[in-house]
């Protein structure tokens, strides 16, 4: 155990009480988005349209749904199993689907009512940034590249934040000027609004391993905040240039940034402008001091977000795995990044250094309700300090989440590029499993304090570059793993199913890059390229070859990885789309699925591993997300998440709007009545003085709204009709 108390016996029978209450009741509640229904339609035949819809964590006991066409509801009795409803009346194009929540028999509001995609896809148009020419005369332009989401300005629904990667991008063994990185903000429209845009510039250097941004509501105001690394000359949207010295170039002639200030900054979601900046920790120092002179493990860095505390998220951000490994975490109060703590390998000790993965996971392991975070073989604890080691040493892939329904907790699935070299001094007790030798593969639960099982190493050394585990076979619990040692399948108890057999990109190599809940079944789809692949017990078989659907001409990115931009939960039903760009980086696709699931989940994006996950997903080397619980064949219904939704605000640009007369609203004061001059279709929503969202109605062709139950004093009332805004002061009497 982590902690050590001597209790006193009245304590301990307080202890013992408290233990027996129902579930949830003393445990602290972590802090979410308050996401909207996010409908989704698809038109899945000539008189057919799926309707599937979120259901909230904090609803999935004792809410069912009613489903509506225009005004006409759909469904004769409240839905309540899976959240989907298949409408197979005549299809017109002007269609819309709404979805109201039934709670203790009585109809909430109704949702934003949408139209319905014509496929299983819709496109979003991109802008691509100007391209350059670097010092050396080598002119580049832009690829959309990995994407990540967040409820930026309050409204409900997620927006997209998209890395733009010069053409010239570098990996930090390859020596070359690179142009500068791009976040781009956007909303998922059929225009492809573009919210704002942040260039990092000239100091911050291209590639996979240099840029990693969170986007994460951290503070609870509702609305999303984008994290990276700055420095001189990183511009945010409104203009404002980082640093004394904002011209500065401190590239050397390989293209390396190896001198300069280094900054982490905290930009506003919602205005991509910057709110605070703090000397990055730790910064590069002596540079052979991370295990090479030349500024490749240097500059190797990892973010994630974790609730540290149980209750509000903070952001870590990392700096090398091969020699010295350093976490920082850091808290955002709204308008400062306050520093937390740190881990310093120089400090903890040799033994944990080359421990960490080009990927990290985040989730509570040991059962105080508090996230560690998993770097790979070091498991770094809530308070910064070292939880455990298996010193196997560093690794590509990692996988974290619920993967065997009949063991208690999380585990975890790791891969070793040093397979067969010595490893390093353990902290903890591994059990038998552990090998002085660094094996293929380890799996490991039990607060991740024991190695269940692990291939053996090599007869030599071995550089096991991929692993991926899901639930692709039905005919065995759990989930299944494999990566590319050459030794086969595994089943979640380390038996080896299918020797030498991998699931393949339908005919095209083995695949173990990314997964996906995609189709209406439990097991997981395999996403490798623009193909998405299903097992069938000796193969796999292709579920969709999305590069040539319907001459989308879709691409994958990061070469070898070829990874979506994000695949991730963000519409509909608790199923994963995919986003992928198109080749000539001229929109983005979000894919969806026509199949009609008949599993009743919530949102995963109320899952705070899986959630969490998701942030992290475009770092380094992607990985998929996974779920705190078991998500497979088999499953049972998950656990209500332990979780509550923070409350939407009202920004101060949208209070002080001046709508121009386009919408006026009348008479103001008034004692509880208002009148538009328009007509209204869309939402309605009143917040406080403090912007504090109170209430939110749907409106169909109505030209009042009632505020008389409310106190005398001021509020805001924020209308939006489609992608028209409109907010306005009003004073009760």
């Amino acid at each position: 155990m982590k902690k050590n108390y001597n209790i006193p016996f009245a304590l301990f029978k307080l202890i013992v009480f408290c233990l027996i209450l129902p579930s949830g009741s003393m445990m602290a509640q972590r802090q979410m988005e308050n996401l909207d229904r996010g409908v989704l339609a698809i038109k899945t035949g000539p008189s057919n349209v799926l309707v599937s819809w979120r259901i909230l964590g904090t609803e999935f006991e004792n809410a069912s749904y009613n489903v509506y066409r225009g005004g006409t509801k759909l469904n004769t009795t409240p839905i309540t199993g899976a959240s989907n409803y298949m409408d197979n009346s005549s299809f017109l194009p002007n269609f819309t689907y709404s979805v109201a929540a039934v709670i203790d028999g009585v109809e909430q509001e109704r949702s934003e009512a949408v139209g319905s995609w014509d496929d299983i896809y819709k496109k979003i148009p991109l802008t691509a940034p100007a391209g350059g020419t670097t010092p050396d005369n080598v002119a580049y332009t832009y690829e959309a590249n990995d994407a990540s989401v967040g409820d930026l300005d309050g409204d409900g629904q997620y927006e997209l934040v998209l890395k733009w990667y010069p053409t010239n991008a570098k990996d930090n063994a390859q020596s070359g000027y690179t142009g500068n990185t791009i976040l781009q903000a956007l909303e998922m429209d059929d225009t492809g609004t573009v919210l704002w845009t942040i260039d990092l510039g000239k100091n911050i250097r291209s590639g996979a391993h240099y840029t990693q941004f969170m986007v994460y509501d951290l503070n609870g105001d509702g609305k999303a905040e984008v994290v990276c690394k700055t420095a001189e000359g990183s511009k945010d949207n409104a203009g404002t240039i980082l640093g004394p010295n904002p011209t500065a170039d401190y590239r050397n002639s390989g293209g390396y940034v190896l001198s300069g200030p280094e900054y982490l900054s905290v930009f506003s979601g919602e205005s991509g402008t910057f709110i605070d900046t703090v000397d990055y920790i730790p910064g590069r120092g002596t540079v052979s001091s991370w295990g090479d002179n030349y500024g490749n493990r240097v500059d190797r860095f990892l973010a994630c977000v974790a609730y540290l505390d149980g209750i509000h998220p903070s952001v870590v951000f990392c700096r090398g795995y091969y020699t010295r490994t350093v976490l920082a975490a850091w808290d955002f109060d709204g308008s400062n990044l306050n520093f937390k703590w740190i881990f310093d390998s120089n400090i903890a000790g040799s033994q944990y250094e080359h421990q960490g993965n080009h990927s990290v996971t985040v989730g509570d392991i040991d059962g105080d309700e508090k996230d560690e975070i998993i770097y790979g073989s070091l498991t770094v604890d809530d308070n910064g300090t070292a939880l455990h080691s298996t010193g196997y040493k560093h690794g590509d892939a990692s996988h974290l989440g619920d993967f065997n329904p009949n063991n208690p907790g999380l585990e975890y699935f790791t891969c070793h590029e040093t397979a067969g070299s010595t490893a390093n001094t353990a902290l903890g007790n591994f059990g038998s499993e552990r090998t002085t030798k660094v094996p293929r593969a380890d799996f490991r639960g039990n607060q991740l304090g024991t190695i269940f099982w692990q291939v053996p190493q090599p007869s030599g050394s071995a550089d096991i570059g991929r692993c991926l585990i899901a639930d692709i076979d039905p005919n065995y619990p759990g989930a299944e793993a494999w990566s590319s040692d050459g030794t086969g399948i595994y089943d979640v108890n380390g038996n080896n199913i299918y020797p030498n057999t991998y699931p393949t990109t339908a005919g095209n190599g083995a695949t173990y890059n990314m997964a996906a809940w995609y189709d209406g079944d439990l097991s997981r789809e395999l996403v490798d390229r623009t193909v998405i692949t299903k097992w069938n017990g000796s193969g796999t078989d292709r579920v969709l070859t999305a590069y040539n659907y319907d001459n989308l001409a879709l691409a994958s990115n990061n070469g070898s990885k070829s990874n979506p931009c994000l695949i991730a939960d963000i519409l509909g039903d608790w199923r994963e789309e995919i986003i992928w760009r198109n080749s000539s980086n001229e929109y983005l696709v979000i894919m969806s699925s026509a199949d009609q699931p008949d599993q009743r989940i919530f949102t995963l994006m109320h899952d705070p591993v899986y959630r969490t996950s998701i942030a992290w997903q475009n770092v380094a080397y992607n990985q998929p997300a996974h779920t705190g619980f078991f998500l497979g064949n088999g499953m049972v219904d998950p656990d209500v998440p332990n979780i509550t939704l923070v409350e939407p605000t009202l920004s101060v640009d949208e209070k002080l709007k001046d709508n121009a007369g386009e919408i006026r609203l009348y008479p103001n004061p008034t004692s509880g009545m208002v009148k538009f001059n328009k007509t209204i279709n869309g939402t309605i929503q009143v917040y406080n003085s403090i912007g504090k969202l109170i209430s939110q109605k749907s409106a169909e062709n109505i030209k009042n709204h009632d505020l008389s139950g409310l106190p005398s004093g001021l509020y805001f009332v924020k209308i939006k009709q489609e992608t028209d805004v409109h907010a306005f002061k009003v004073f009760l009497k």
